[in-house]
């Protein structure tokens, strides 16, 4: 049988690789990582958003192929079921897939004027007033749920396919140093400190290349 991969880009810049990585990771599927090159134009395409076709992560697993982060996190879901990257509870199922759909079509504008860089850290960076919405609507969303589910996670003790999706937006947050309330900022700690982002980080450091266009300069 052919062995099961997932194909990534930068793990320094790419937040839909960390999403699918995740996902796969929490899943507890077995995998092999494929990664891009940084020359590669259709993932520097993907990195800059430029692509209106993303195409990394690509999950390949006893036949099939999945490249849609979200179709990723369901397929994952189906052929893992015991890992509960889905609440239990029918309305917070509801939930979370609504959560996670409005991450994966929105919030462009906090994309686009944070975008991921693992490497980078700015204080003091200066958000502006569109992407200061997105980050509201995040917070919005967050107190929401970790006020219902008493976290430590977006919905309690077991980690779903939500925090792997709005992972990268805490990395985003550590990099420009946005200031969050108590509760916001722990659930930020709480998904730094996991072993898997430890991993991820730690990777993402040790990556040669950089992507000029993704420095920020100011």
């Amino acid at each position: 049988m052919a062995k099961t991969t997932l194909t990534i880009s930068s793990k320094n810049y790419s937040s839909w690789s960390l999403r699918g990585w995740l996902l796969a990771k929490f899943s507890g599927l077995e995998f092999e990582e494929v990664i891009t090159a940084p020359d590669d134009a259709s993932a520097k395409a993907e990195l800059l958003l430029l692509s209106s076709s993303i195409l990394v992560p690509c999950l390949r697993h006893e036949g099939a192929t999945v490249w849609d982060t979200l179709a990723i996190a369901e397929y994952l879901n189906e052929v893992m079921p015991e890992a509960g990257l889905l609440p239990d509870d029918r309305v917070q199922r509801a939930h979370c897939r609504s959560i996670c759909g409005e991450i994966h079509s929105g919030f462009t504008t906090l994309r686009a004027s944070l975008p991921v860089n693992l490497k980078g850290h700015f204080p003091g960076f200066k958000i502006w007033s569109r992407a200061q919405a997105d980050i509201d609507r995040v917070c919005t969303i967050w107190r929401d749920c970790l006020a219902k589910s008493g976290g430590p996670f977006l919905f309690g003790e077991r980690r779903t396919m939500a925090d792997a999706m709005y992972a990268p937006v805490v990395t985003r947050f550590m990099t420009y140093d946005v200031k969050l309330e108590p509760v916001l900022a722990a659930y930020t700690r709480t998904i730094m400190a996991m072993p898997e982002m430890q991993e991820w980080i730690e990777a993402a450091r040790a990556e040669p290349a950089d992507v000029e266009e993704l420095e920020v300069e100011y």
